[in-house]
């Protein structure tokens, strides 16, 4: 039966390339639906929105060749410090350090910004002949048969293929047409997004400061004197925060901000997301799979959003190669079911953990505070404890996919 592709894959985010790009080396040829305009994210300018990225991840982006395009343009996190406190009060004196020292791997991870990032998954697809990219098309239906799955865009062409990925967001269209529902709830946070500059080197250092009303993460850019902000705030109040002038911003940034890295500007434009923990209840349906967002949204209070996608990619990716090699059909029960059984449980669990960690820190308690404090400083003072959380934070822990190795499939 004659196909547009192998494979059809909806997102053209980050996690949607990154997949299409493994595929593509496995054999796949992949068409890619992506609502919005090809350049729209790829603009020279600096909007402040970054990534981080383990280093897990970055082996995944070199076997599958975007990283060559961004190496230059990385800030490698050496040192990784959170705390716990008030704002304008400084922070308490039980803290954690993470060094990247402490593993034999290198940097801890890497700070990516969004443009450059997206420009290089954009090129990598441009030179890859079993990709098509479908920009500023939308997915209005879907439909499933015994050996192939349709859409229909909403230009009214049609794909069709021998299996569907969902890579659509948290709100995925593609799992709400498959009657897949999702589990979660929110936190009455939303988290105020944007870049500083600053008058003193960062040094490679990503801090982390958890107040009542949220964490605030400062995360190193290129350059020494810039970095990301993702600071949570109950959402009333961060809808105040976001409507106010860039001043009057600024002015409450800067007590929760404090002063160790000397005078501070806003660098870049301001976005707001609110937060939520929600997780698709399948992850596989019949022909179809999803991956990032469209099968988990998590806290940002690890960083770990992009890369849990990208663990997924390298699941999927390898699953669906190695059954073709097998003469498999790649959009079975059987052969989905064994990505769903490698990510399902990775997933929930460190999700409902960095739930655990959010709703410890977020609050006043004395109890509670003491208690973490007495935690961050125990974690702190043991060698191996330490070294364990290093790596879990750097990806290399758990049954890793062949990309995530730095091997190709």
């Amino acid at each position: 039966m004659e196909h547009d592709a192998d494979i059809l894959i909806v997102g053209g985010g980050l996690n949607g390339p990154a997949l299409a790009l493994a595929l593509a080396q496995g054999g796949f040829t992949v068409a890619v639906v992506d609502a919005r305009p090809a350049p729209a994210r790829a603009a020279p300018g600096f909007d402040g929105r970054a990534y981080s990225l383990a280093i897990a991840s970055k082996r995944l982006l070199s076997v599958i060749g975007v990283w060559q395009g961004i190496a230059d343009k990385v800030q490698p996190i050496l040192h990784i410090k959170a705390s716990d406190g008030h704002a304008g009060q400084g922070a308490a004196p039980f803290f954690l350090h993470f060094d990247h020292t402490e593993i034999e791997e290198g940097p801890m991870g890497f700070m990516a910004e969004d443009r450059y990032l997206y420009a290089a998954f954009l090129a990598a697809m441009a030179a890859e002949p079993r990709i098509t990219l479908l920009a500023g098309e939308t997915v209005v239906a879907q439909e499933t048969g015994a050996a192939a799955v349709s859409v229909t865009l909403a230009s009214g062409r049609r794909l069709s293929g021998r299996l569907l990925i969902g890579c659509d967001g948290r709100a995925s269209g593609t799992a709400q047409r498959a009657g897949i529902g999702r589990s979660g709830w929110g936190y009455g946070q939303t988290a105020l997004v944007t870049a500083v500059e600053h008058e003193l080197n960062h040094n490679g250092v990503a801090h982390q400061f958890f107040m009542p009303e949220g964490p605030l993460a400062i995360l190193p850019l290129p350059g020494g004197h810039h970095s990301s902000i993702v600071w949570s705030e109950e959402t009333t109040r961060a809808q105040a925060i976001q409507a106010l002038g860039d001043a009057d911003y600024l002015s409450a940034l800067r007590p929760r901000f404090g002063d160790f890295l000397g005078k501070i500007a806003l660098a870049g434009q301001r976005f707001t997301y609110p937060l939520s923990l929600t997780l698709a209840n399948r992850f596989i349906a019949p022909r179809l799979a999803l991956v990032g967002d469209a099968a988990h949204g998590v806290h940002p209070i690890a960083g770990q959003g992009l890369n849990l996608g990208l663990r997924d990619v390298g699941a999927l990716a390898q699953v669906l190669v190695e059954a073709s090699r097998r003469g498999e059909d790649i959009g079975a029960a059987d052969v989905l079911e064994r990505y769903q059984q490698w990510r399902q449980f990775d997933t929930t669990t460190l999700a409902l953990g960095m739930d655990t960690v959010n709703r410890l820190f977020s609050n006043d308690n004395p109890l509670l505070r003491l208690g973490r404090d007495l935690g961050m400083g125990a974690v702190n003072a043991l060698p191996g404890l330490r070294r364990h959380f290093i790596r879990t934070a750097a990806g290399l822990e758990g049954e890793l996919p062949r990309l995530l190795q730095g091997q190709p499939i």
